[in-house]
């Protein structure tokens, strides 16, 4: 008998597979006899690196690149074992865990670090990138990434004479990302990620306006216009750059992950999915992980629970399919503790795995067994 555990990172407590690792701990407590094997994943943002490295046996590199605000650092990304193919995460050079509080300016933080990981690919022998996109802490439309490649842009022209990617017309990117959003507008970068990253309502309103000017300069250019394309304006637009200027594909990442994990073949015998993440609310239904996964597993008719630090709109969760949706920290009376803490997201992971496991025990066990 087997149960499957898919946790994503509890960003600032744990990382994907802690935070599986003691969900699993506290299912063998309950089940001593079950299989509970554990996956790394993530949706294209915080963590994509470490579960795409462990679904593909990538080996990880380092490159000198730079952080947002253009300052040196060296950043790592992975090479699968047959050199073909690059996994980058956005967030290791370009991410707002890089800049302190008071350092976040979107009209200052730049993607170009991201586009010196690409270049260093490239130049490794890398002829297919798969690029996650989140955690940024850009607004810049990508513009920094693609100056990073050798792309000129002026304000009324774009020069491409000396743009890397010209010299490799068989590489293919593939974007990772959990976002639809397009480059402009009410749900656009500027307007939705824009104050996460530091913006003020006057600097969503002029980064707004430069995503619009660039679009129009790129749809002049290229001859088409992709400003509206579901995921342009994921990471600060660095989704509209690349699939306008580096024939980039968009795909969701968690449903690019649990191919390369083989999710389809691990369902055949499974009773439950156990998933969750640091917050679980309305937006974990925009193509987060753990709604891709329970909507993998539903084909399969195995049911998924949802674990999560904070859970808002359970109902709605609830209503989308999840057969639970649980905040570990209501298994313990105890207010005084932090439930950042590691150690006692850890604990409370386990617990409610365990009490999780325990109550649904009939449905979850073949019925011969009683």
């Amino acid at each position: 008998m087997k149960v499957v555990v898919a946790m994503d990172s509890f960003k600032g407590c744990l990382d994907s597979l802690a935070a599986g690792q003691a969900v699993a701990r506290g299912v063998s407590r309950a089940l001593d006899e079950a299989r509970v094997p554990v996956l790394a994943v993530s949706d294209g943002g915080d963590g994509m690196l470490d579960a795409f490295m462990r679904a593909t046996g990538a080996t990880g590199v380092e490159a000198a690149s730079v952080d947002p605000l253009m300052r040196p650092l060296t950043a790592r990304y992975a090479i699968t074992p047959d050199g073909d193919t690059a996994i980058i995460e956005m967030a290791r050079a370009s991410g707002l865990t890089l800049l302190s509080r008071d350092e976040r300016d979107p009209l200052r933080a730049t993607s170009y670090g991201t586009g010196l990981l690409i270049a260093d690919a490239l130049r490794r022998g890398c002829r297919h990138l798969i690029v996650g996109l989140g955690g940024s802490a850009t607004s810049d439309a990508g513009q920094g990434l693609l100056r990073a490649l050798g792309m000129k842009i002026e304000h009324d022209s774009i020069d491409t004479s000396h743009f890397l990617l010209n010299r490799y017309p068989e590489v293919n990117i593939t974007l990772a990302c959990d976002v639809d959003n397009p480059l402009c507008g009410p749900r656009g970068a500027a307007a939705v990620y824009g104050p996460q990253k530091g913006a003020t309502p006057a600097m969503v309103a002029r980064l707004e306006r430069e995503a619009a000017h660039f679009a129009a300069l790129t749809s002049r250019h290229i001859g088409r216009d992709l400003a509206a394309a579901p995921g342009a304006g994921a990471a600060g637009g660095v989704g509209f750059a690349l699939m306008s200027h580096c024939r980039a594909t968009m795909v969701s990442g968690i449903e690019l992950l649990l191919d390369l994990l083989h999710f389809d073949t691990l369902m055949a015998d499974t009773r439950l999915v156990i998933t969750g993440e640091g917050a679980a609310d309305n937006q974990t239904l925009m193509g987060k992980a753990p709604t891709g996964i329970m909507r993998r597993a539903a084909r399969h008719g195995v049911p998924t629970a949802l674990l999560a630090g904070r859970v808002d709109d359970r109902d709605r969760l609830l209503g989308a399919g999840f057969a639970a949706a649980h905040c570990i920290h209501d298994v313990v009376d105890d207010t005084s503790e932090d439930p950042l803490s590691p150690s006692v997201a850890t604990r409370h992971l386990a617990a409610t795995a365990r009490a999780l496991v325990e109550c649904h025990r009939p449905n979850i066990l073949p019925t011969t067994q009683y």
